[in-house]
């Protein structure tokens, strides 16, 4: 082996430890709790209002003004008879 082949063996390999080391850290590294971003005086939660369901439906439901298949256009209804 060559002085070549060792520096570029050298690189290979302290980048493998090095993308090793980053890995490792980032999986071991635990979550971060809500404090460390908002405070230990800030709560979260949810705001709710009761309210009565209504009787009836605000909006009837929709009715089609044409029942059955529409006519066609009389340019595309064919010979007649």
């Amino acid at each position: 082996m060559n002085v070549r082949e060792i520096k570029l063996l050298a690189v290979i390999g302290g980048s493998a430890a090095v993308s090793a080391a980053a890995l490792g850290v980032a999986i071991l590294q635990g979550p971060a709790d809500s404090s460390a971003i908002a405070g230990p005086d800030m709560t979260t939660g949810a705001t709710v209002t009761a309210t009565r369901p209504a009787s009836v439906a605000p909006i009837p439901q929709a009715v089609p003004s044409i029942k059955g298949p529409a006519p066609l256009p009389p340019e595309e209804q064919g010979l007649p008879g």
